[in-house]
C-alpha cells in the first residue's frame, strides 16, 4: 500500500432491487455491464491505476459470486507482495453475531481491526456500483492542500435534478457548509458521489461513538457527515468533472451500455492509460458470417454473429442466427437469438434463448424491457 498510505473500502453488499430479475442471484456490483466487464471492475481499477494497493470488499447480499470474483486480485494487479483485495463479510467477534451491516457506517466500524491492521492515514470509501473513471490520488492531493478532516467527491447535476440527490453546499473555498439529503429546493448542484477520504484516526473515534448510540443509522450521509459538520470539521468537496453513472435501474444499465456506442463517449474503455481491468475469459474468437449486418456495435470475443446487430453491446458467446435483428439492445453472455427473431429496446440476460420468429421489445417505447427469461 505504501505509495499514498491510503487504504480503500469498497461497499459492495446492495441488492439492486430496481435491476429485477438481474439482481434476483447475484450482488448488484456484480452484474454485467460493456461486453466483458462486471461493475466492480470500475472501482477496484481505479484503485489499481491509482496507486492503491490494499482494497477491503465489504459484501453482503447474495455474496457467493462476488466474494469469489473480487477475491482474485490478480486480475486487478493487486496480487504483489504489499497489496491484495480482500472480502469482509458481516462475521461473528467477541461473542457478537452481525449477520447484516446495518448501515454504511457500521460496514466500515464493524471491520476496524482490518484497517488498524494497515495502519494507514487515510480511508477511502467507495461504493461497489458505480461506473466511473476516476485518479483517487488526485483527491487525496486536494485532500492534503486543504487541510481537511474529510473530503466528499461531487458531481455537478442539473439542478432541476438536484433534488434526487445528497447535495453539498460550499463557500467560495470550497469548504462544506451545509448538506442537504435531497433537498425539495436545493441550493446547489453539488451531488455527492458517495466517495470519501478520511483521516483514519479520527474517523475511527467517529465510529467507535456511532456504534455505541442507540438512536443512529449507522450510516455515512445520514450520521457521520452531519455529525462532522455539527462539530465544526473541515469537510471540503472535491468536484468529479467526467463520466459518472448509477446504473440503479434497468433504464440506467441500457443507457450506461449505449453511452460507449455514443461518438461522444467520455468513458473510452479504449484508453491505455487507464484500463478497467477483468476478467480473462477463456472463450473463441468472435465469428461475423458474410451475411451478417453489423453497425455502431460492441460485439465480444466469442460471438457468432449471422443477422443484422444495430447499435447493441454483446457480451461473450452470443449468437445471433441469420435474419435476426437485434438493435439497441444489450445482450448479455451465452444469448442465443434463434432465426428471424427480433429484438429492440431490451436487456437480455445471461443464457437466455428467443426462439426463432419470436419478437421481444418495442422500438417505440419509453421503456426497457428486460428479458431474463426463454421467449418462444
Amino acid at each position: 500500500m505504501r505509495q499514498n498510505n491510503m487504504l480503500a473500502m469498497i461497499l459492495a453488499g446492495g441488492r439492486g432491487t430496481r435491476l429485477e430479475a438481474l439482481t434476483k442471484k447475484i450482488a448488484k456490483p456484480a452484474v454485467y455491464y460493456g461486453g466483458k466487464y462486471r461493475i466492480i471492475d470500475f472501482p477496484l481499477s481505479n484503485c489499481a491505476n491509482s496507486n492503491i494497493n490494499n482494497v477491503g470488499v465489504l459484501t453482503q447480499y447474495e455474496s457467493v459470486l462476488l466474494n469469489s470474483y473480487a477475491a482474485a486480485g490478480s486480475r486487478w494487479g493487486l496480487d504483489a507482495r504489499d497489496s491484495g483485495v480482500f472480502v469482509l463479510p458481516p462475521r461473528e467477534k467477541d461473542g457478537a453475531a452481525f449477520d447484516v451491516y446495518r448501515g454504511t457506517a457500521d460496514a466500515i466500524s464493524q471491520n476496524i481491526d482490518f484497517i488498524d491492521s494497515h495502519s494507514p492515514d487515510y480511508v477511502l470509501i467507495l461504493s461497489g456500483d458505480h461506473i466511473y473513471k476516476m485518479d483517487y490520488s488526485k483527491m487525496l492531493s486536494y485532500h492534503r492542500q486543504s487541510n481537511a478532516d474529510a473530503t466528499i467527491a461531487v458531481l455537478p447535476v442539473p439542478m432541476k435534478e438536484a433534488s434526487r440527490f445528497g447535495i453539498m453546499n460550499t463557500n467560495e473555498e470550497g469548504r462544506i457548509v451545509e448538506f442537504e439529503e435531497k433537498p425539495e429546493h436545493p441550493k446547489s448542484n453539488l451531488a455527492s458521489m458517495g466517495i470519501y477520504i478520511f483521516d483514519w484516526k479520527q474517523l475511527r473515534k467517529m465510529l467507535v461513538a456511532d456504534m455505541d448510540n442507540p438512536d443512529s443509522n449507522h450510516d455515512f450521509g445520514k450520521d457521520i457527515i452531519p455529525t462532522m459538520l455539527n462539530d465544526g470539521k473541515r469537510l471540503f468537496a472535491y468536484q468529479f468533472k467526467g463520466y459518472w453513472k448509477d446504473v440503479g435501474t434497468i433504464d440506467s444499465l441500457w443507457e450506461a451500455n449505449m453511452d460507449l456506442l455514443s461518438k461522444n463517449n467520455e468513458l473510452d474503455l479504449n484508453d491505455a492509460s487507464w484500463k478497467i481491468y477483468t476478467e480473462d475469459v477463456a472463450a473463441v474468437p468472435q465469428y461475423i458470417g458474410k451475411e451478417a449486418d453489423v453497425d455502431n456495435s460492441y460485439i465480444n470475443q466469442g460471438c457468432i454473429v449471422h443477422g443484422k446487430v444495430k447499435n447493441s453491446v454483446l457480451f461473450t458467446s452470443v449468437k445471433v442466427a441469420k435474419d435476426a435483428c437485434v438493435e439497441d439492445a444489450v445482450l448479455m453472455p451465452d444469448v442465443e437469438i434463434g432465426e428471424g427473431a427480433v429484438v429492440h429496446r431490451a436487456i437480455i440476460a445471461q443464457g437466455v434463448k428467443v426462439d426463432p420468429g419470436a419478437v421481444v421489445g418495442d422500438p417505440n417505447s419509453e421503456h426497457i424491457e428486460l428479458i431474463s427469461k426463454r421467449v418462444r
